[in-house]
């Protein structure tokens, strides 16, 4: 896809889990960018289906066998999809031996957890920070910071919001690698972007590959106003004027119909680039395919029952 930057997707909604992990590999760095994974607890008010457990598992292992190649590893903001907890949860497929072998001696770029920040965000920042310190020593709060690496940068963007401008869902930070002749753009939960600052910034960076949150347009009219959606849209739209290479990921997969409102505001689905593609499999949102999984395969009691279990120390039954 591009000359001298190896782009390896891990993990989002086209693979049948909550995440964007990816790891991007240069001649002098090699970076995991936000590893974490997760299941919506809820969907259509179903617990989520085996199959999207057994999606998470395999998720987590290659987030797992990355991790050990990486020499640095980011934390965009503080949501349990962009990052590995230090706790057991079968809804990430964590424990804290597998934040362990994650993070153990790495050098971590962390998003401040003291400014630009909402409070559950900066209670989950402090609790992982407090346990990052007890397994490297090479932690910095990368925001609006560059690192150079040989003829590489990694730049990191000031907190930008997640999603419209003054969000409750707080800031995250973006992060562009360069080598001298090419430059990723990788743009977390900017939901579309919906915020005029972001798209701006997307634009003023001049990526030759852009990997994108899109818009959240299963919550639309729900948690997120329509207006906002259609703002997303038509700042996608824009954004792919500027770049002819724009993997679109996360939130607007969640919608079975997001092929449609792109068209229907005029962006051709296949002028962007999915995860899926990028790994030539399946394109296989299961979240979004949650009610339909259900009735076509439904889970059996011995599983139905550990879904009800308040105590999850066991991993499901697959």
């Amino acid at each position: 896809m591009l000359r001298n930057i190896r782009i390896i997707p891990l993990a989002d909604e086209s693979l049948g889990v909550r995440s964007m992990a990816v790891y991007v590999e240069t001649s002098t760095i090699r970076v995991l960018l936000d590893a974490g994974v997760s299941l919506a607890p809820k969907r259509y008010g179903l617990l989520p289906h085996p199959a999207e457990f057994e999606a998470l598992k395999e998720a987590r292992e290659k987030i797992l066998r990355f991790s050990k190649k990486a020499d640095v590893i980011t934390v965009s903001h503080y949501h349990l999809d962009h990052y590995t907890p230090n706790f057991v949860s079968w809804y990430e497929w964590t424990s804290p031996e597998i934040f362990n072998e994650i993070y153990s001696n790495k050098t971590v770029f962390i998003k401040s957890i003291t400014s630009n920040i909402n409070f559950n965000q900066k209670r989950r920042g402090f609790v992982f920070r407090r346990e990052l310190e007890k397994v490297t020593d090479y932690i910095t709060e990368a925001d609006g910071r560059m690192f150079e690496y040989g003829n590489v940068r990694l730049m990191f963007s000031p907190p930008l919001p997640h999603g419209p401008e003054n969000t409750k869902l707080g800031y995250v930070l973006l992060v562009t690698i360069s080598t001298e002749d090419e430059k990723i753009l990788y743009a977390p939960d900017v939901q579309g972007p919906i915020s005029q600052e972001v798209k701006r910034y997307i634009i003023s960076v001049k990526p030759d590959l852009i990997i994108l949150g899109g818009p959240p347009s299963y919550l639309s009219g729900i948690k997120v106003r329509e207006e906002d959606i259609m703002q997303g849209v038509r700042n996608l739209k824009e954004v792919l004027a500027t770049s002819n290479k724009v993997v679109l990921s996360h939130h607007i997969l969640r919608d079975l119909n997001w092929k449609d409102l792109l068209e229907d505001n005029g962006v051709d689905p296949s002028s962007v680039i999915l995860y899926s593609n990028m790994l030539e499999v399946e394109f296989t949102p299961l979240e979004a395919l949650r009610k339909i999984l259900y009735e076509s395969d439904p889970p059996s009691q011995e599983f139905l029952q550990w879904l009800r279990k308040k105590d999850k120390s066991e991993p499901p039954p697959l």
